[in-house]
């Protein structure tokens, strides 16, 4: 099955976020719809639901074109790739005018952290999982 390993790739980088955003917006789609919460987020959704399952099948695709040269775990690529989406989701929120609450930025020493360790483990796990499924492993 050697057969477009790139696509293979990509499709099982999108996998994981395809079903978190999912998920996440169900839940969203509860809040905000049924009981009310007011979460304006509507003009910023298009981002994480457009760019981040897209950036992560195409950092798959980066990490199986160079994992011959480039001797880096999965889990670590993964973990640099909110390095990449953070700056990117600043930029975005500042283009179409989202004010960041108050708490985020409190949060971000926190935060920050947090969610290099959710990426590796979600690279590791879940995406390597796939990846051997596809024999891209």
């Amino acid at each position: 099955m050697n057969k477009h390993a790139y696509l293979r790739a990509y499709l099982a980088g999108i996998a994981v976020p395809t079903a978190v955003l999912l998920v996440v917006m169900t839940a969203y789609t509860v809040f905000r719809y049924v009981y009310n919460y007011p979460v304006p987020v509507e003009r910023f959704i298009v981002f994480p639901m457009a760019v981040v399952p897209n950036a992560w099948g195409l950092w798959n695709v980066l990490f199986v074109a160079w994992r011959r040269r480039v001797p880096l775990s999965l889990g670590l690529h993964g973990a640099l790739l909110p390095v990449l989406l953070g700056p990117l989701g600043l930029v975005a929120s500042a283009l179409l005018n989202f004010s960041i609450p108050v708490f985020a930025a409190h949060a971000f020493p926190v935060l920050a952290p947090v969610a290099l360790i959710v990426y590796y483990f979600a690279w590791k796990y879940f995406v390597g999982f796939l990846n051997r499924v596809l024999d891209l492993a």
